[in-house]
């Protein structure tokens, strides 16, 4: 009973005008009205992958799974089930460590703080050949968090801060509930766009110079290592999409080659990337304008859509430049004038109606996704832990795996250094020595200026599939969830050089031989555990 109550009330409550949409009745694993009904080669139906903003793995799990009581005395985290495997945290680095700083623990009275420094280059210079030693002269912000009290006197020290299960606590209890991977690392270096494309594609060469652009200070060589002689690149920055009418007045790029879109359409799956604050508030001529904006907790209004956060968007035969809503509700996760884009709105419409598509990518308003000057870690956890009561809710459930993972770690200090398993010499490239990080000889696909491994991120399954309360260890990416995608639909590779050849699996945080019956719902604002149903 209360997971079909669960299923209105969360409806209502996701301000998405839930309450006019009639559900239709819930169809069977991946079977659509138009004939998709391919197979897959697990359990798995339905992938959600939710993708949030800027945090390493030490600023959300450094400590896990041991929390200290707010300020206020108050605590939110209830403590490690027994037999809770440690993860590679700071441990004794709190106390002794090689940075100017020492690691501190960011109270949840700090949930709002300002964007580190998180480019491609700066990143490099923090990571010093390894030590890990050089974040707060690298990646804190040249001021620190001067225009926050608390933070201000930190200074350039701020970047060491890391949160615990008294802030980040439903994060920690979906950990204990399923499964996290502790070793687990963005694709490359630097910020956002990077991070998105390699979540599609694997893949951040390729840039087309011909329909690029520069802003009014011509500085697109900075977002896009320009290759010599010719008119291609690669993204290093967060260029906007070039075909995208709520692009800013930016630097914008766009790329050639294939991402998964072409390779779910090749096979007829149903897809979509939702994002928060994609429909239009006007248009003009036919030209989009994004001026949506949603609401912190603390009351601020902030502007819900980013362009340079929709890595489809710099596609040609992938992007919906004029943010066209889909003809009707069927459409959604099928061909149509949205070209798989839509408004996040849309999912919660879809999934209600029984129309869950069978891979689906979730981007929150900027208000929820977590990047530190514009969300925070609870409003985050708002976003997150609705979405995932909301899904808990269906009937789909049982067949559906959600990743979440991050686009970039904001530089926020992570001790643990990734393998180097594709290097660059370029200008921006600073690791190993100036110009140089690993064997630029050897990159994927010969192509430059996407040097990685890079900083260490969070990446956590919550699945009927998932192991409970474990810790994996395998070496994984950002492309990772696209490897499991590929496999689990026959899609076969990107290829040009894509990561996804030689991204980590995620199958060990599954049991597909054991579905769990359970489903663990939480307090949207606490973040703590409200009920555990049984099947």
């Amino acid at each position: 009973m209360i997971r079909k109550n669960l299923r209105w009330l969360l409806a209502g409550i996701m301000a998405f005008n839930l309450a006019t949409i009639t559900p239709g009745s819930a169809y069977a694993g991946n079977k659509h009205p138009d004939g998709d009904d391919s197979k897959t080669d697990t359990p798995i139906k339905h992938v959600v992958v939710i993708f949030q903003e800027n945090v390493s793995f030490d600023h959300y799990f450094g400590t896990y799974p041991t929390a200290q009581p707010n300020l206020d005395k108050s605590v939110y985290f209830s403590g490690a089930k027994s037999g809770t495997p440690a993860v590679n945290g700071l441990q004794e680095l709190i106390a002794t460590n090689p940075n100017s700083a020492k690691p501190f623990r960011l109270d949840r009275s700090q949930a709002l703080t300002c964007d580190m420094n998180h480019d491609y280059t700066p990143e490099q210079l923090a990571f010093d050949q390894g030590l890990m030693d050089k974040f707060p002269e690298n990646t804190s912000p040249a001021n620190g968090c001067s225009s926050i009290p608390s933070l201000a006197p930190l200074k350039s020290g701020v970047v060491m801060g890391y949160y615990d299960g008294n802030t980040v606590t439903a994060l920690w209890n979906y950990a204990q509930y399923f499964a996290m991977n502790d070793n687990s690392y963005g694709t490359g270096f630097g910020p956002s766009t990077p991070g998105a494309l390699n979540l599609i594609s694997g893949e951040t060469g390729g840039a087309d110079l011909v329909n690029s652009k520069d802003d009014a200070f011509g500085d697109l060589e900075n977002d896009v290592y320009m290759v010599p002689n010719t008119e291609t690149g690669t993204v290093i920055g967060d260029a906007d999409p070039f075909f995208d009418d709520c692009s800013g007045a930016f630097d914008r790029t766009s790329l050639t080659g294939q991402n998964v879109g072409d390779l779910l359409n090749a096979k007829r799956i149903t897809w979509g990337w939702f994002q928060g604050g994609f429909t239009p508030t006007s248009v003009t001529n036919g030209i989009a304008t994004c001026g949506a904006k949603t609401t912190r907790l603390d009351g601020v209004s902030v502007a819900a859509y980013s362009a340079h956060h929709n890595p489809f968007e710099y596609y040609s035969h992938s992007s919906n430049q004029h943010h066209l809503p889909p003809a009707n509700l069927e459409e959604v996760g099928r061909d149509g004038q949205a070209m798989h884009q839509y408004d996040l709105s849309f999912f919660f419409k879809a999934a209600a109606a029984g129309r869950l598509p069978a891979v689906s990518f979730l981007k929150a308003n900027r208000a929820q996704d977590g990047h530190p000057s514009n969300s925070t870690p609870l409003d985050e956890q708002q976003f997150l832990v609705t979405t995932i009561n909301f899904l808990q809710s269906l009937d789909e459930w049982k067949e559906t795996a959600v990743f979440i993972l991050w686009d970039d770690s904001d530089g926020w200090y992570d001790h643990q250094l990734g393998e180097i398993i594709n290097g660059s010499s370029t200008k921006f490239d600073a690791f190993t020595a100036p110009g140089q990080c690993g064997n630029g000889a050897g990159a994927l696909g010969g192509i430059q200026a996407r040097c990685g491994y890079g900083p260490r991120l969070p990446f956590v399954l919550v699945s009927p599939y998932a192991k409970k309360n474990f810790v994996d260890r395998t070496l994984t990416d950002q492309t990772s969830p696209l490897h499991f995608i590929e496999d689990n639909w026959d899609l076969g590779r990107i290829g040009g050089g894509s990561f996804d050849a030689i991204s980590g699996s995620v199958l060990n945080m599954f049991d597909f031989s054991h579905r769990r019956h359970e489903r663990v719902f939480l307090d949207d604002i606490t973040g703590q555990v409200v009920t555990i149903e049984s099947e």
